[in-house]
C-alpha cells in the first residue's frame, strides 16, 4: 500500500499559463519523487502600470509519494 501527500505550488511565466505550470512542475520534480497528479486550481495574471500582462501565474495541487522517515 502507498501513501501520497498533496501540496500546492505556484509557477510563473512571462508567456502563458501553460508555461507557468511547466515551470512549477519542473522545479517540483527536482525535489519531490514520484509526482503523480497535477491539478490546476487557480490562474491569474500580474498587470503592469500600462495595463499589459506582465506575468502569468498558475497554482497547481500536486500529489507525490510520501516516504515515512
Amino acid at each position: 500500500m502507498s501513501v501520497y501527500r498533496v501540496t500546492e505550488i505556484i509557477g510563473t511565466s512571462e508567456k502563458s499559463w501553460e508555461e507557468a505550470a511547466r515551470t512549477a512542475l519542473s522545479a517540483a520534480a527536482g525535489s519531490l519523487r514520484e509526482l503523480r497528479i497535477a491539478e490546476v486550481v487557480e490562474q491569474d495574471v500580474v498587470i503592469g502600470e500600462n495595463g499589459a500582462i506582465e506575468l502569468f501565474r498558475t497554482k497547481l495541487r500536486v500529489s507525490f509519494k510520501y516516504d515515512k522517515a
